[in-house]
């Protein structure tokens, strides 16, 4: 299948990266989301994140306007009827993914490639949302996507080998380094990633040390770039909370319990940098 034209669901974080990423390597993009506020968001984020390649030399300033002009806003599903390939970047909440897969799955051909960013939920159990479930695979990019390398293919129960294999190469296209992963709670990245994160938690709940020390071990002791409680600031503490959950309910196995003071926080609306107080204070977003 000749890819030319790209659909991203959600102009959140994560939607935008991955539709930043697409425009960049030339590929037509249509950004859905619920409202234009939304996405009048998400492109604000593009051009910052564009401006910023540019102050650092890596992007020309010229291709700037011809990348923005490649990506183009709608609210409604039916807009993707012409995406050869649909990443669905939602909120990691089964009932959205659910809704959105169910009207996506009548709003594209039956060819379309329907890939998720789900960074926890089973792509087996996605896969059963649609009528060609061979056409669904799990495409789990990194935040921040323009940065990172990292991708995530995740083959479901049903998924084909060309679907997998489009995927792929071009996660290979987009200069990703793709890796593939069976289908199981959590993944590979999170099944390792969460639960850190969570003990990091459970370390600060229980007045080990600061959140500043607790990070500071992590980053000189076993030389992470980013301490656990920072970067699950960045993920968004709600995100954390989502996927200790999954894996909670998908194991039946009290150590991936979430940490009490997270769901707290999560329940204080205290989302880590998006809302400007996580595990640390935060400008406002």
């Amino acid at each position: 299948m000749n890819v030319q034209q790209v659909g991203v669901i959600g102009a959140g974080t994560m939607g935008n990266g991955i539709a930043q990423v697409f425009a960049m390597k030339g590929f037509e993009v249509i950004l859905v989301d619920v409202s234009d506020a939304a996405l009048q968001k998400g492109l604000a984020a593009i051009g910052n994140s564009l401006g910023r390649l540019v102050k650092k030399g890596a992007l020309a300033e010229g291709a700037v306007a011809g990348i923005l002009a490649r990506i183009r806003p709608a609210t409604a599903l039916a807009s993707l009827a012409a995406c050869q390939l649909v990443v669905e970047a939602a909120t990691e909440n089964p009932s959205i993914k659910e809704s959105i897969f169910r009207e996506l799955d009548k709003a594209v051909p039956a060819d379309t490639v329907l890939a998720s960013n789900t960074s926890s939920i089973s792509l087996t159990r996605i896969a059963a949302w649609v009528s060609q479930p061979q056409r669904v695979v799990g495409m789990h990019f990194m935040n921040p996507v323009p940065v990172m390398q990292l991708v995530e293919i995740i083959r479901a129960v049903q998924t084909s080998d060309d679907t997998w294999a489009l995927v792929y190469q071009l996660s290979e296209a987009l200069g990703k380094t793709p890796v593939t992963v069976k289908d199981g709670p959590g993944f590979v990245s999170n099944r390792i990633l969460m639960p850190m994160i969570n003990e990091a938690a459970f370390a600060l709940y229980e007045n080990l040390a600061t959140p500043e020390d607790i990070d500071t071990v992590m980053k000189l002791g076993m030389n992470h770039p980013i301490g656990p409680l920072a970067l699950a600031d960045l993920i968004g503490l709600d995100t954390c909370l989502s996927i200790m959950d999954i894996l909670y309910h998908e194991f039946r196995d009290s150590k991936y319990r979430a940490c009490p003071l997270l769901a707290q926080l999560v329940s204080a609306g205290h989302l880590g940098r998006k809302s400007g107080h996580g595990f640390y204070q935060y400008d406002a977003a």
